[in-house]
């Protein structure tokens, strides 16, 4: 189990550093109603990883996906298809923060630099009046609809189901994976309910760091991952 664990790191690392996850649960623990919309929040992120991997690897499971014989060409196919999204992501985290950089960089006054500076996305504008079950379905949908954190979720069910250990360490490795996942939305959590009003500007501050400079690191990380999963894709052919 612990081999099965080490494999998933950098699969886990890719959906804790997810900078749209960790800026939209500091904007919802700056909302109305901040710790149950945060709870909420985090219910929703987490069942969004445990349902991708759950669907990904029943998925696998009644394609007869395993390691004692030789696996289908789909298998190293997805493999190619995943790390070509996670390039196609690094690519995109990549040129995104560089346009914002150079546009902060030519900016001649207040408004521009405004206009350049990080802002939270037009879905996230109005999250101060969410409720606790906009919030979770804000947190559910955010990891379903990312194609990089879907990458990783179902690369990590396809490690798990092609490994050789049984299917009760294969499950536990999973809950361990999503509790790992899971943890860059719930350390911030964490901090408002147990700080409580004094949360509020180291909450501020790692929103501010997030925004502004996890973008490389993403982008290192995204395309060690595509390389991982396009080294399998090519072995398996």
């Amino acid at each position: 189990m612990g081999s099965l664990l080490l494999q998933q790191i950098p699969l886990a690392l890719g959906i804790i550093m997810s900078p749209l996850a960790v800026v939209a649960v500091v904007a919802v623990l700056f909302s109305d109603r901040a710790r149950i919309n945060s709870i909420a929040y985090l219910i929703g992120w987490f069942l969004g990883i445990i349902v991708s991997l759950s669907v990904s690897f029943a998925i696998l499971t009644a394609l007869q996906v395993h390691q004692r014989t030789h696996p289908p060409l789909w298998v190293p196919i997805l493999h190619l298809i995943l790390g070509a999204v996670l390039l196609a992501g690094a690519w995109f985290v990549y040129t995104r923060s560089h346009r914002r950089m150079h546009a902060m960089v030519e900016a001649t006054g207040p408004g521009e630099i405004a206009a350049a500076a990080p802002q939270l996305p037009k879905m996230l504008q109005s999250v101060e009046h969410f409720t606790p079950g906009r919030s979770g379905i804000l947190g559910f949908a955010l990891f379903i609809l990312n194609p990089i954190d879907m990458s990783c979720a179902i690369a990590a069910a396809m490690n798990f189901r092609l490994s050789s250990a049984t299917s009760s360490a294969q499950w536990a490795s999973a809950v361990v994976f999503a509790l790992v996942s899971a943890s860059s939305v719930a350390v911030p959590v964490a901090l408002l309910l147990i700080k409580k009003e004094k949360a509020t500007e180291p909450l501020q501050r790692i929103r501010t760091w997030i925004a502004t400079n996890t973008h490389l690191l993403n982008v290192g990380l995204l395309i060690l991952i595509a390389a991982m999963q396009i080294s399998k894709g090519i072995q398996g052919l």
